[in-house]
């Protein structure tokens, strides 16, 4: 129907659109823009011409892991043992 259904409360409104202007040219792929952690999620196509052929794609978005703080815990001399710790969130 060459519309891109958002859902409720989704927040794509302003971040999703058709790669190509012109849907019914065989191509309906949607572009994704800004991803984030909340667009995880099942995306559907649907087509319709006579019948209707629907395809599911599970989205999983990952959240880089912020840089990790490291350090050391006991004497650093030959023949001391130690520990090194690292931590991230």
């Amino acid at each position: 129907d060459h519309h891109v259904n958002y859902g409720s409360g989704s927040g794509l409104q302003n971040r999703v659109a058709f790669v190509q202007n012109d849907p019914s040219q065989y191509d309906a792929s949607i572009r994704l823009a800004d991803l984030q952690v909340s667009d995880t999620g099942t995306y559907q196509c649907r087509v319709k011409k006579n019948t209707v052929a629907v395809h599911e794609v599970i989205v999983t978005v990952q959240e880089k892991p912020a840089a990790p703080q490291c350090w050391t815990e006991g004497e650093q001399a030959e023949g001391s043992s130690i520990l090194l710790r690292c931590y991230s969130r």
